[in-house]
């Protein structure tokens, strides 16, 4: 049996075996390793429902959950019912606390990200960053949709690193695939998508803070696009610098 995961391993394991493994073989290797509560946090963009589509087909214990920040589009609500509709399951739900939305509306209005980076930056910690610390809380891996051909920024990502922030191992299992390949996979295996993504979205987030892109830009142009300076990241994978948070030199296991 393999050695399960431990806080300080180095992922040694994913960064040799991963490029010669299929995404659902990754997946099967990540659970065996873990030792512990798998939890794979979902966007509902098409990204996460391809891996959903893997999970799901597999037969993984891994837990699917994403987080609801009541700013969601109607159309990320309507993959997430067809989703669970197709393939006969729950998407665990991860809602702000009542109390502190309420009293970051009561400060800075129902709008208020828009002011300021610093406001924005308050918005997405109570609606997003928060609920991620519930959703983690006794994981022992991390399971996300990064690519590093989504930003500059996620480029230098590896498929595995202990995340610092969260204290947690995170997996990347799709980091080296391209946006042509994640299409080609769901067109394939008839996932289903964001309708928005059609509409020139390929990234999703919440609904005022994103815009479809225009050609030539970024994939992730259209998040915050208001903002003139650094990464345009939520918090969920940047630390209190704002920088994505980066592996901690250890030795390998």
């Amino acid at each position: 049996m393999p050695s399960p995961i431990t806080v300080g391993d180095h992922p040694d394991w994913a960064r040799t075996s991963f490029p010669t493994l299929d995404i659902e073989e990754r997946l099967r290797l990540t659970y065996e390793r873990a030792g512990g509560r798998v939890v794979f946090t979902s966007s509902l963009g098409i990204e996460d429902q391809a891996l959903t589509h893997v999970i799901a087909r597999s037969g993984l214990a891994i837990e699917i959950v994403t987080l609801d920040t009541g700013r969601l589009f109607p159309e990320t609500y309507a993959v997430w019912a067809e989703t669970e509709r197709r393939y006969g399951m729950r998407i665990l739900a991860y809602y702000p606390h009542t109390g502190s939305v309420e009293t970051l509306v009561a400060n800075d209005g129902i709008d208020g990200f828009y002011a300021s980076l610093q406001a924005r930056k308050a918005c997405c910690n109570v609606r997003k960053v928060e609920p991620l610390r519930r959703a983690l809380n006794g994981a022992a891996v991390w399971i996300t949709g990064l690519r590093a051909e989504q930003s500059r920024e996620r480029s230098g990502l590896a498929f595995a690193e202990f995340d610092t922030g969260h204290g947690i191992l995170k997996v990347n299992p799709l980091l080296d695939w391209s946006r042509a390949a994640v299409e080609a996979f769901v067109h394939e295996h008839d996932v289903p998508i964001n309708a928005l993504h059609a509409q020139g979205f390929p990234s999703v987030g919440c609904a005022p803070c994103t815009r479809a892109v225009q050609p030539g830009e970024q994939e992730r142009a259209g998040r915050w696009w208001w903002e003139q300076d650094g990464a345009q990241e939520c918090g969920l994978h940047v630390g209190s610098d704002g920088r994505l948070v980066r592996t901690r030199p250890v030795a390998p296991a």
